[in-house]
């Protein structure tokens, strides 16, 4: 009975021991000398695929490769739709989640967010014939989302009796609003602008005011990894002390792009 006994304290310890190793994600990751950095590949100008060289480049990515660096490992990208970007951090498959993640409390309460890297205006449009002005025409009719987004959930938030339907990526909801199969269409301004220029010439949209939310965007993490968000907070703040964050706001979305947009906010923490 003694030699069961102790054999099974010996393994209860192993695996405490075990557990405490994985739970270490930040050595986990310099041991193994790679991050995992999930991202849309999808979202034009913050991850995309180039056309022209079939690599992912973007906004996002400026931001997972420098995070990579300052931990001196190789970065691995993994592209992940917008519905699965949190479950795919919680289970384990991702590192870090870079991905235009919007803040949330609903999303707050799952995972741990860092200080935000960007600010989304988030905007609903509509067929520049429809008619609508505002926020509230829109109430009682479908309104286009991606599933999963930050957009989905300030429609059902802000529009009171308004139908979402979702789709998985921004071009199909898009889409759905020009062909008359939805009434508006819920996504960040940036997307807004480059569909605008897009459609002027065929289907013109309008941009209904107020806004549905200012949306901080952090980078997603495991909630009891300290260490880990430690490392990618102190990353950001040096980013943002150095110049570099400004330097990739310029190059994606800054005066000399399509986009033309000044930068009005900085690294800092989220205040939810």
């Amino acid at each position: 009975m003694k030699k069961i006994a102790s054999t099974l304290i010996a393994g209860a310890c192993l695996a405490l021991l075990a557990n405490l190793a994985c739970a270490d994600q930040l050595a986990d990751i310099k041991s193994k000398g790679v991050l995992v950095c999930g991202t849309l590949g999808t979202a034009e100008p913050f991850s995309f695929s180039n056309a022209q060289t079939r690599e992912v480049e973007g906004y996002d990515v400026d931001f997972c490769k420098a995070l990579a660096k300052s931990l001196g490992v190789k970065l691995e990208l993994k592209l992940i739709s917008v519905a699965a970007r949190i479950p795919e951090l919680q289970q384990g498959r991702v590192d870090a989640v870079i991905a235009n993640l919007g803040w949330s409390a609903e999303r707050a309460e799952q995972i741990a967010f860092s200080h935000q890297y960007f600010a989304s205006e988030q905007k609903v449009a509509t067929r520049k014939d429809s008619g609508f002005t505002t926020l509230k025409d829109l109430s009682g009719k479908r309104v286009s989302a991606v599933k999963g987004s930050s957009s989905e959930l300030l429609v059902r938030k802000m529009i009171p009796g308004a139908t979402t339907i979702t789709f998985q990526d921004p071009p199909n909801a898009f889409l759905a609003m020009q062909q008359g199969k939805a009434d508006g269409f819920a996504v960040s301004e940036l997307n807004l602008v480059k569909f605008r220029q897009q459609s002027e010439s065929t289907v013109p949209i309008v941009m209904l005011e107020p806004s549905l939310a200012l949306e901080p965007w952090g980078i997603g993490m495991r909630k009891e990894e300290t260490a880990f968000i430690k490392q990618v907070n102190a990353t950001l703040e040096a980013m943002e002390k150095s110049g570099e964050a400004q330097q990739i706001f310029n190059k994606w979305l800054g005066t000399g792009t399509s986009y033309k947009m000044q930068r009005g906010f900085k690294v800092e923490p989220i205040k939810g």
